[in-house]
């Protein structure tokens, strides 16, 4: 693959059309900013994290967490476009030095299709299928339908999200750069090829858009012909995916302090686990120096310095393993690859999160009661969708937005409008239908 190429700022529905514009903002900027103003981002703010969405302690959202990713993605992407600028300076007058904002873009994105109440919401829906009530639907759909519901995944539906022509939209859907879409697909493959993770990068409705985007950005295919497509990730998806790891790792640390599941001592600990010897007690230092005694401040400054570490040593080891990348030889995340000491005390972090905080109670508890609201969901709504005709599926299907193709004559199509609808909603909506279709709440007037 090859950097001129794979910078393209064509825009997916606008291929043949001149666009006038009334400013200076590059084409991948617009990207940036359609999103942030866009109400599905904004829907972000009330969606699961990790933690329950806050009370009297505030904790990471989906908004919050995306913010940040995006601001890490900024650096790690300037940060290479200026060493392999160096590197290569005919990329000097093209594109490429733009790949901050392509790869902060993209961030904010990453998480954009992800369901109500975060990983508990995918398996609600996968499980539907496989486990629950809806099984019975595997004989009345195709094989690559039932591949994409029964491994529904965040990332596809992202994808989903920005390249799919919802009805009422105009162009047909967010109408984003090449560039900027081949970023987020983390799994560049068919749900066909899923496994046992439950991974892949866009449903089959969205396969030849996919394809479309791929080949003309350059991005080598490893499938053969009629076998499930199969790609190597474009180069700026490592950025986005060594941002997301950065943020979520080190920022759950810090959310876990601050509910006190992790003691002052211990979050200390991880968090200066980054550094050698010498730079630890600089840090510490230089907390002294600066009179910061409250603990959360404390944190506050040693996570800052964890990041800065980790996003430093990510962009040197992207820049190091440029060749590979290119080649689609790669093998892992790029921190997977990053030197000691930041890659045992990265391990360590992930270790005490899976011990300590994501089998907290406050998570399984906001996970089991969010499985359950989902599942109820998924019930009733694809109840509604596979028998139109009756009286109670016209009430709920009149309560659908008309962007979502729930009156399709097409079964699969009214099947994928229901998990367009449900996965869209924020977790404080999707609560709230579930109580008022259970007779739980009536809407005061």
């Amino acid at each position: 693959m090859n950097w001129q190429q794979l910078i393209s700022n064509k825009r997916l529905g606008q291929e043949e059309r001149h666009i006038e514009r009334h400013d200076d903002r590059s084409e991948f900027k617009r990207d940036y900013d359609r999103l942030i103003f866009s109400a599905p981002f904004r829907r972000m703010q009330n969606k699961t994290q990790v933690f329950p969405l806050p009370g009297s302690i505030f904790v990471h959202n989906r908004l919050t967490h995306s913010l940040e990713v995006a601001s890490v993605g900024m650096s790690l992407g300037n940060d290479v476009a200026a060493a392999l600028t160096k590197k290569h300076p005919e990329l000097a007058d093209t594109l490429f030095p733009e790949i901050g904002t392509i790869v902060s873009t993209a961030c904010l994105a990453h998480d954009m299709g992800n369901p109500p109440f975060g990983h508990s919401g995918e398996k609600a829906i996968q499980t539907f299928f496989t486990e629950g009530k809806g099984a019975y639907l595997k004989e009345q759909v195709s094989r690559e339908l039932w591949n994409d519901i029964t491994h529904f995944e965040g990332n596809a539906n992202a994808f989903r999200l920005l390249a799919h022509r919802f009805k009422g939209r105009r162009d047909g859907g967010f109408v984003m750069t090449y560039t900027t879409l081949a970023s987020i697909v983390k799994y560049p493959y068919e749900s066909s090829l899923a496994g046992s993770h439950g991974k892949f990068g866009f449903f089959n409705t969205e396969a030849h858009t996919f394809k479309k985007i791929a080949d003309e950005l350059g991005i080598l295919c490893k499938s053969k012909p009629g076998e499930p497509l199969v790609y190597a990730r474009h180069p700026l998806v490592y950025l986005v995916e060594a941002a997301d790891d950065i943020c979520y790792e080190i920022m759950d640390i810090e959310d876990s302090h601050k509910l006190k599941i992790l003691s002052f001592e211990k979050t200390k600990e991880l968090l200066l686990g980054f550094f050698d010897e010498t730079i630890r007690n600089s840090i510490e230092q230089r907390i002294i120096d600066e009179g910061i005694t409250d603990d959360n401040e404390k944190v506050i400054y040693m996570r800052a310095c964890a990041i800065g570490k980790l996003e430093n040593v990510c962009a040197h080891t992207f820049i190091e393993h440029e060749e590979e990348i290119l080649n689609g030889t790669f093998q892992g995340c790029l921190i997977d690859h990053i030197p000691e000491p930041q890659h045992s005390a990265y391990k360590r972090c992930t270790e005490v999160s899976i011990q300590k905080i994501y089998k907290s109670k406050p998570v399984l508890d906001v996970e089991l009661s969010g499985f359950k609201i989902m599942e109820t969901l998924m019930e009733i709504m694809t109840e509604a969708a596979v028998h139109p005709d009756r009286f109670y599926s016209r009430q709920l299907i009149s309560r659908v937005s008309s962007q979502y193709d729930i009156t399709s004559p097409d079964l699969e199509t009214r099947i994928m409008a229901v998990i367009d609808y449900i996965s869209g909603m924020t977790d404080v909506y999707a609560l709230d239908i579930y109580q008022k279709i259970n007779g739980i709440s009536l809407p005061i007037v």
